[in-house]
């Protein structure tokens, strides 16, 4: 054991951790095939929990506080993935804060304080869940009528918040799977296949916005592409120059704008995933065996903007518990204090206060427009106070996301030290340096501190920029930003798979069995 885990209390926790129920880790080398049919697998099992819908829930009279995050989340309002993956993402966020302040004494490049780390998460990821069910359901997710008359009040209550965790446990659970038998990580999954989704109806919906009513210009079809088709087949050449461009533009929802953002997210998240710094390894016994270390622009990958999203998601929604909760409201100071976060009766969204300045404009109609125009677009607040919200909350993204990488790359064992030692172990040196780990270790130092602050300030700025520009589907840009690092990570993954499965002394250095 080591000296920083003698020092660490969580070793205290790590008997009670160890027998929570668990996925356990496959013995030797999993095949590619098997690997590819347990993401499958676990993608539709994710697919039908989002269609599961909470027993004894009144969908109409519940409010959903994570409806502007709800891509980001991986979950689906109203059912057993209300939560998603929120628990999850902050309780990583939690640890990585306590880890990387030193407040928790583990060292992450040690196995037995790693194994201490992952166990005594998997039980702060259970209270996480209570944490966030339990104001969630006796604040604004509504027991029907039904449930009440055979429950009674708190039964039902209880019952709900007794689904929500099975739910949000079962994820947890389906993520080990994918982690340990599967290929990448399961909540980036879960993401990816629920901002896919949104962004193919968004862009392909003929359904009209309010499928009750007839299909009109006022009730156009919600899609993209189909509303667009409709507007222009149905105005004559002058309605079309007085208002149905600007309706295709930018009226809600989905507008082309919106959509074109989209493409030009992906096209450039592409272009900077395939941006990188090869650092030139030859074999130290094999004559002639020589290959390249990356180091990716995007180093960080997209889990910086991961916990930075669910940071502000939190932010929001105990922002509107103390506000219009019955009980939390009547705490001094920050209940029903308009400084924290302003809610009209209904929202979710904040209107005003601390919590308005961190939540993400969607899409140009919020905020350049009434700075543009304030007559015609206002919003409630005056063109700088816009220009306010924009400014700090692309530097929160930024910065936070910045932290974030910072903290990521530490506890991932993707440092300078980590990384010397993954090349050592593998037989590989870099040409006319001595093999020695410290020496690796101090060309490192060079490029990942560096690349790993870009790659955060990267992917914090793109997100926000996307947040800024609007995306179809309501996906929001930072949920388009993690959709395309996913599907670019998980097919080099694939790769990386394929090619272990092909030469199998290259497990080692790719860190396989």
């Amino acid at each position: 054991m080591s000296e920083t885990a003698q020092k660490s209390l969580l070793y205290k926790l790590k008997p009670i951790s160890d027998r929570l129920p668990a996925v356990s880790r496959p013995v030797g080398h999993v095949h590619f095939r098997t690997k590819m049919m347990w993401v499958l697998v676990v993608l539709v099992v994710y697919f039908v929990m989002t269609n599961v819908y909470i027993y004894g829930l009144d969908r109409g009279s519940t409010m959903d506080l994570f409806a502007q995050y709800r891509t980001i989340m991986a979950g689906a309002s109203g059912s057993l993935l209300q939560l998603g993956i929120a628990p999850i993402v902050t309780a990583s966020i939690i640890m990585q804060l306590f880890v990387g302040a030193k407040i928790i004494k583990l060292d992450l490049s040690n196995s037995e304080d790693k194994a201490c780390y992952q166990s005594v998460l998997k039980l702060l990821v259970l209270v996480m869940i209570v944490f966030e069910a339990v104001p969630q359901v006796f604040g604004f997710l509504v027991p029907s009528d039904t449930a009440v008359d055979k429950l009674g009040d708190w039964g039902a209550k209880s019952l709900i918040v007794f689904q929500l965790f099975l739910g949000s446990y079962i994820v947890f659970l389906m993520d080990e799977v994918v982690s340990k038998w599967g290929i990448g990580s399961g909540i980036s999954m879960f993401i990816a296949a629920g901002v896919a989704e949104s962004l193919f109806t968004g862009t392909l919906n003929w359904n009209a916005v309010d499928p009750g009513a007839a299909t009109s210009l006022s009730n156009p079809p919600a899609g993209t592409i189909p509303k667009a088709i409709y507007v222009i087949s149905n105005t004559s050449p002058a309605e079309m120059s007085s208002f149905g461009y600007e309706y295709i533009l930018l009226g809600e929802p989905n507008p082309l704008i919106a959509l074109l953002g989209t493409i030009a997210i992906f096209l450039l998240v592409a272009y900077l995933e395939s941006s990188r710094i090869e650092l030139p390894l030859s074999h130290g016994r094999a004559r002639g065996a020589r290959g390249r270390y990356p180091i990716k622009l995007i180093y960080a990958s997209n889990i910086p903007v991961i916990l930075m999203s669910a940071l502000l998601a939190n932010v929001s929604m105990f922002a509107l518990l103390f506000y219009s909760n019955d009980v939390l409201s009547g705490i001094p100071f920050l209940g029903g204090n308009g400084y924290i976060g302003h809610f009209e009766p209904g929202e979710t969204q904040a209107a005003g206060g601390l919590a308005w300045y961190l939540s993400a404009p969607m899409g140009v109609t919020s905020w350049l427009l009434p700075i543009l125009d304030p007559g015609s677009y206002y919003n409630g607040h005056s063109p700088l106070l816009n220009l306010m919200h924009v400014l700090i909350y692309f530097s929160v993204m930024v910065l936070g996301s910045i932290l974030f990488a910072k903290f990521w790359v530490e506890t991932t064992n993707m440092g300078p030290r980590a990384v010397a030692s993954q090349i050592q172990r593998s037989g590989m040196q870099i040409p006319g340096f001595r093999r020695d780990p410290r020496v690796l270790e101090r060309v490192l130092e060079r490029y990942i501190p560096a690349v790993t602050v870009l790659s955060g300030a990267i992917v914090g700025a793109l997100a926000a920029f996307a947040d800024l520009v609007g995306t179809t589907g309501n996906a929001s840009g930072t949920g388009v930003l993690l959709a395309v690092g996913i599907i670019i990570n998980f097919y080099e993954a694939m790769g990386r798979e394929q090619m272990m499965e092909m030469h199998p002394v290259m497990r080692g250095f790719f860190g396989g069995d």
